[in-house]
């Protein structure tokens, strides 16, 4: 019975992507590196290289004194498109999302989206306490910034190994997208609640409220627009897929636009994601071609994601006598929540190779970072206070170094770690499944 149920859910686990050709015995094991690196499309070491290196652009476009005087980015236009591109990339991660696998992995993933999260945060405040002197609202609102995992690395890496049929007999990259998804809106919100209660706009019990209702808006309003978009347009109209697509992408961008306009920015994330997940489900095998597209949208926006985000940190911001300091908060941080993760995921069924594989894919931050790491510096700006500055630029900091260190090592790690440690789904036994379930029907047909 097990078994069976098993190769039910690989099946769905693996409806929108093709199996790639099994290497031949001849080939050798460097034919066979090299090939998986330098595939075209990017997918493989050669994708991550290129991420990190649209990072790495955007920071010395922004601190080579020559290029920053000729390129000049206007911060509304660079806020504006790293929120659609990451509309997009969480409408990639709401669509890439399997509902049976949810059902039967939504403990671990729960576990896994908390968890590691809340066990960061904890360990970076109390240390940004004692290290970099920070009030607790301050050391906080530090640590649910770097609590975040970055869906801009997890989501494309996760649908790579999907597409390659590594992991999802167990549902690993569906697991890491949903988890990441949650850990997220987490983050995003406790940043919010805190960010809230260290300027004093409002009682603790106000912000806490809020924090929840922004969850309860954005899980609403995306079921109400994903259940809108599963029937319109209808069914029986011309270029189905790509009207789907424009309007699963341009739904999505309008939640998260609109809820940073109505002061609601911890619901728009989750609003696309839960937009796209009720949509996919009600397309079924038609979700395909709509995957695709919405692919293509990505490879547009992605150097405008990573190259802005680099571009969001100068130099001359950061103050060398709290670098250290804030490497160390980091270092730390980080070990703790590779513990974390591998507990939380401990009871869940998976082998050794497997926890050691979604304890280094909780590594990588950016877009959560990148997003929020200067808003309590803007903030505190707007309050005229240096104290409050200090504070936030210390935020920043350790916001840029998270991006500079994890988000590189993170992508390398998933990509280098991902084939070797997660099992790969052999199609063989769902062909002689079907064959023996198509010789059972032929013998029932036979006359007595």
């Amino acid at each position: 019975t097990d078994g069976n149920i098993q190769t039910e859910e690989t099946a769905l686990l693996n409806h929108c992507t093709q199996q790639p050709p099994e290497p031949t015995a001849g080939s050798s094991a460097p034919a066979r590196t090299w090939r998986r690196i330098f595939a075209c499309p990017p997918q493989g070491l050669l994708a991550q290289t290129v991420t990190n290196g649209m990072l790495l652009a955007g920071f010395l476009i922004r601190n080579t004194w020559f290029i920053s005087d000729l390129v000049q980015i206007k911060l509304r236009w660079s806020a504006a498109l790293r929120n659609i591109a990451l509309s997009i990339i969480l409408t990639r991660a709401g669509l890439g999302l399997d509902a049976k696998a949810l059902k039967k992995l939504k403990g671990v993933c729960l576990r896994l989206a908390f968890g590691p999260c809340l066990s960061e945060t904890c360990t970076a405040a109390v240390l940004a306490y004692l290290f970099l002197h920070l009030p607790w609202q301050w050391g906080f609102i530090l640590g649910f910034v770097l609590g975040a995992v970055s869906p801009a690395v997890v989501v494309p890496s996760m649908l790579i190994l999907q597409a390659g049929g590594y992991g999802v007999e167990k549902g690993v990259p569906t697991l890491l997208m949903a988890a990441g998804s949650i850990d997220d809106i987490l983050a995003i919100t406790g940043f919010n609640t805190c960010l809230g209660m260290a300027f004093s706009s409002g009682s603790t019990l106000y912000n806490v409220l809020r924090g929840v209702l922004e969850v309860a808006v954005g899980i609403a309003t995306g079921g109400i627009l994903g259940m809108f978009i599963r029937y319109f347009p209808s069914h029986d109209q011309a270029s189905l897929a790509w009207k789907r697509s424009y309007f699963v992408l341009g739904l999505s961008m309008l939640a998260v636009f609109g809820s940073i306009y109505f002061g609601f920015p911890g619901s728009g994330g989750l609003c696309t994601l839960v937009l796209a997940f009720v949509a996919g489900v009600g397309w079924s095998d038609e979700k395909r071609e709509i995957e695709k597209i919405v692919a293509i949208a990505w490879n547009i926006f992605q150097p405008f994601l990573f190259g802005l985000i680099g571009a969001e940190v100068s130099v001359t911001s950061l103050r060398p006598e709290t670098v250290g300091f804030c490497v160390a908060i980091l270092g730390i941080a980080l070990v703790v929540r590779i513990i974390a993760t591998f507990l939380m995921v401990s009871f869940a069924g998976f082998d050794f190779k497997e926890k050691v594989f979604v304890s280094l894919a909780w590594i990588p931050k950016a877009t959560v970072q990148a997003a929020i790491g200067s808003l309590a510096l803007d903030t505190a700006r707007r309050h005229q206070d240096e104290q409050l500055e200090k504070y936030g630029m210390d935020v920043l900091t350790v916001a840029f170094l998270a991006i500079l260190i994890t988000a590189p090592i993170g992508a390398l790690v998933i990509g280098l770690a991902g084939p070797r440690l997660l099992q790969k789904a052999q199609t063989n036994s769902k062909e002689d499944e079907e064959g023996a379930e198509v010789g059972e029907e032929a013998e029932t047909c036979e006359p007595s």
